[in-house]
């Protein structure tokens, strides 16, 4: 339950890497963290004075950059679904004829409810758009639910798929819905042949409007490059927007010379990757026996070539993931073992935090940036305890004048 800021202890940890300016923070460094006593001014936290003590962690609120409110908890009513991605689509695809208002309502709140708990702040979640140019009975009952919602930020884009955006009046028409939203303009991308245009008429209506892109993009292992396609459609029209393209698992195939090369192109156009370990790891590399291959993408690579790289939630409950959770620190956890995120784990924090805000085209929220009501406060003693799943979180709230 949330804590009160006259219960901010006495002395307090900070990761550097959810500071703005770790070095002018105050406090003594310890490790991959600033500890010390928290300088509070007009409800922030301005700094830290030396202080010795018991110091659990305090960042932001979690942010998760990719799940799918629409589809969630849909799995206990199907009965057992297992199989590759398409079997998770055919599904999907079946269970829709339950999708009324009261049913999508019913179980987003509960996404939402349970994204809450776990300290989110932020989410975008994806929304089928089908055949039609029209929006689906999904997008306006969440567009309710993130008009409703006070305590946290909920943005939407459509995923439909990318050939449908070669239509320049059928894109500009979802970019309409999508900009009266503050949303994404997205898309899937696999092997489909016109997926060139498309994702240049995506870029053009997203200029226009002046919206963010969000694809989904080469959720397979195999020789699809779609995400090659999107970094040069991105670099030619010089898009100035935020652009997220989630799942990316076919990098897995690329040799060094032809990764480096997408690398490079991502890291000049300011693209952002989000890995989804929970359901790329279920559904990538069906085999009879057990699986040798990891689906996911290059997430040490590509941050090391300078791309941001962040991880979602994805699916919960659903045809897509029989398990999951609307919590970006047990997908981070996950991409930790999954993916070898070597300590100090305080690094990859930004992945859940400050680089996923600014994936979605928001200010990067740092701790000392943000009100104590955007805070979080764990018992964790360091960032490596954090990211466990064996630490504690709790939302501070209101405001207090200085402390020093």
């Amino acid at each position: 339950m949330p804590i009160s800021e006259r219960d901010l202890p006495g002395v307090i940890a900070v990761p550097r890497s959810l500071l703005r300016a770790p070095d002018s923070f105050g406090g003594t460094r310890d490790g991959d963290c600033q500890r010390g006593a928290p300088v509070l001014r007009g409800g922030r936290i301005a700094g830290l004075t030396a202080a010795d003590g018991p110091a659990p962690l305090v960042i932001p609120r979690l942010t998760d950059p990719h799940c799918h409110l629409d589809k969630c908890h849909t799995l206990p009513r199907m009965g057992p679904v297992a199989g590759d991605l398409a079997t998770a689509i055919e599904a999907q695809l079946a269970d829709k004829q339950h999708w009324t208002e009261h049913d999508i309502r019913t179980r987003a709140t509960q996404g939402l409810t349970e994204a809450r708990a776990a300290g989110v702040g932020t989410l975008r979640s994806h929304v089928d758009w089908g055949d039609q140019t029209a929006p689906p009975l999904s997008w306006h009952v969440l567009r309710d639910l993130a008009q409703d919602a006070d305590d946290i930020t909920l943005t939407l884009a459509p995923l439909t798929n990318i050939e449908r955006m070669c239509d320049p009046a059928t894109a500009d028409a979802i970019a309409r819905k999508v900009a009266a939203v503050g949303g994404a303009l997205g898309a899937f991308l696999m092997d489909q042949p016109a997926r060139a245009e498309g994702i240049a008429q995506m870029f053009r209506v997203a200029e226009r409007h002046g919206i963010a892109l969000d694809f989904h993009v080469d959720e397979g292992l195999g020789d699809v490059n779609g995400l090659e396609m999107v970094a040069d459609a991105a670099l030619a029209c010089g898009f100035a927007g935020p652009v997220l393209c989630g799942h990316a698992c076919s990098l897995m195939d690329r040799d060094a010379d032809a990764f480096a090369r997408i690398a490079d192109k991502l890291a000049r156009a300011g693209i952002a990757v989000c890995a989804l370990p929970t359901t790329n790891l279920y559904l990538q590399d069906r085999r009879d026996g057990t699986p040798d291959r990891r689906g996911l993408t290059r997430l040490r690579e590509l941050r090391a070539a300078g791309v941001r790289v962040l991880t979602g939630s994805d699916n919960v409950n659903d045809a897509f993931c029989p398990m999951g959770q609307f919590d970006p620190m047990a997908a981070l956890h996950l991409a930790a073992l999954a993916a070898h995120l070597d300590p100090p784990m305080g690094r990859w924090l930004p992945m859940i935090t400050t680089h996923a805000r600014e994936a979605l085209g928001l200010d990067p929220g740092y701790v000392e940036t943000l009100p104590l009501s955007e805070l979080l406060l764990s018992d964790a003693a360091d960032c490596a305890t954090l990211v466990s799943g064996r630490a504690r979180l709790w939302r501070l709230t209101g405001a207090k004048e200085s402390r020093s």
